[in-house]
């Protein structure tokens, strides 16, 4: 199969997921950090958890950085299309490129035009969340202002929910005020809170921060990242989806 067929394939099953994936209450479930062309911590980690009793998710940003980012995102969509069910792929900024540019964005630089408009397609039918109903939600950015969890699946690629999910960044900020930083949206702890109370949610999963700290806000914010592009340690974080999950002590964190 050609190049070109196989995108539409891997779309066509792409668009058949919501916005929100719902997470079965039974397994376990792994959560990858950002990527960006790590195609050896991609393997390594398919190698090890692609089987059951897991379900894997990845937290966004597959592409850029990296030396892999090709390799990387084509193994990643391989596996989707060969395992739908068992692969989550979610939405960071850096599949966002065609809606909101960014830097480094040197897989982006490499493609033509109409590559860009194939790829920028492509992305835009990836999910932004998943949530078990043992208290997980995870994501790229940060939390959107809704009325209810059930609607991100209305949120529209690009608009203001989405830049919240794949560009925001939590804050130890005291003062409950949202803000804006190089394009960049500024949450802080108690918006943290009462979006999470809301939601009836107990833990966020995330990426995209690398300054973030692994756990933050009484350890019920975790922030992972499993890419050799940042000068952190390759993360993953596990969960039992038949248990109750309170904060980050009731999940198991891993290096790659």
């Amino acid at each position: 199969m050609d190049l070109e067929n196989f995108l539409e394939n891997v779309k066509g099953i792409l668009e058949k997921e919501p916005r929100l994936i719902e997470l079965p209450s039974q397994g376990k479930v792994v959560f990858v950090g950002d990527t960006h062309g790590d195609l050896d911590a991609t393997q390594q980690i398919l190698h090890r958890y692609l089987k059951k009793p897991y379900r894997i998710v990845f937290l966004g940003d597959y592409v850029d950085r990296g030396y892999d980012s090709e390799k990387n995102i084509h193994t990643l969509l391989q596996v989707k299309w060969e395992h739908p069910d068992e692969i989550f792929l979610l939405a960071g900024n850096h599949e966002g490129y065609r809606v909101k540019e960014l830097y480094p964005a040197n897989f982006w630089d490499s493609l033509s035009g109409e590559e860009k408009h194939t790829y920028g397609s492509l992305f835009s039918k990836f999910s932004l969340a998943a949530t078990s109903q043992n208290g997980i939600l995870s994501l790229h950015g940060g939390l959107p202002d809704l009325k209810s969890l059930e609607e991100i699946n209305r949120i529209e690629w690009g608009d203001d929910h989405w830049d919240k999910m794949v560009w925001g960044d939590f804050v130890e900020d005291k003062n409950d005020a949202l803000g804006d930083g190089w394009g960049r949206p500024q949450l802080d702890r108690p918006y943290f809170e009462r979006m999470m109370d809301r939601y009836q949610r107990k833990v966020l999963i995330r990426s995209h921060q690398p300054r973030a700290p692994l756990q933050m806000f009484q350890k019920r914010c975790i922030t992972i990242f499993t890419s050799n592009a940042y000068r952190v340690s390759r993360t993953i974080a596990i969960a039992d989806l038949e248990g109750e999950i309170r904060d980050a002590d009731d999940v198991i964190f891993e290096r790659i």
